[in-house]
């Protein structure tokens, strides 16, 4: 079982969402807390960065967070950093919340 730790970031984001949305985000956050394999319309790794994003979807939207791991692979991986969250409009959001993250992670390590 993997154990999930929340930034502040998130906990807004989560705080933001609609009681049906949470329902949907719960579960999800479930399965990666429970199960060691993951597919990748769940959890999929960011290219050309450290995290990989925690993909929600809800209708023709996707909520997305992204998250570090204390480990390159993600079956071995034991603790998960949920850092932020968005709503995913395009892909150029992605550079943003990328940056966010790693100001947040940042923020965390000190």
């Amino acid at each position: 079982m993997r154990r999930t730790i929340w930034s502040e970031d998130f906990s807004a984001f989560y705080g933001s969402l609609q009681p049906y949305v949470k329902e949907k985000a719960d579960y999800v956050l479930g399965i990666i807390s429970d199960m060691k394999i993951l597919s990748s319309k769940i959890v999929k790794k960011l290219v050309k960065t450290e995290f990989y994003e925690l993909r929600i979807s809800f209708g023709q939207e996707y909520r997305v967070i992204v998250l570090p791991l204390d480990n390159e692979n993600i079956i071995e991986a034991e603790i998960i950093l949920l850092l932020n969250g968005f709503v995913k409009k395009s892909t150029k959001d992605y550079r943003k919340q990328i940056s966010i993250a790693k100001n947040t992670l940042k923020q965390l390590e000190k």
